[in-house]
């Protein structure tokens, strides 16, 4: 038997945070769904729901923080190119501060690097 993994991950849809979705549905029409057992992380690996944070200070899987700061990146270029776009639901600037939060996110998995200014 394998010993038990220590680290703790990002699950693989780290952007789309189904935490958050749970909590808003519960605080909009007062559901609360059940919470998923296990969870497919940035790794590839099923680990116990609780063994995964969405804090990127919280990640001590090297390759989850990697996974997690990669789609942050891509979601914040997505982002920022949907609100250029006419027809936009969101304006540039909201869709700029939005790509921002993602940036910095991502800033955060990786200690700070993405940043020009080394996240200081």
């Amino acid at each position: 038997m394998a010993a038990p993994d220590p680290h703790i991950h990002v699950e693989s849809g780290v952007v789309r945070r189904n935490a958050a979705v749970r909590e808003l549905m519960a605080s909009t029409f007062g559901l609360a769904g059940d919470l998923p057992s296990h969870v497919t992380t940035g790794c590839g690996t099923r680990v116990p729901y609780a063994m995964t944070s969405p804090r990127p200070e919280s990640v001590t899987c090297l390759a989850c923080r990697e996974h997690a700061r990669q789609a942050h990146l891509r979601f914040a270029e997505e982002v920022a190119r949907l609100g250029g776009m006419p027809g936009s639901t969101i304006t540039r600037g909201q869709a700029e501060q939005a790509a921002e939060q993602h940036r910095e996110l991502a800033a955060r998995y990786s200690g700070g690097e993405d940043r020009p200014d080394g996240g200081d």
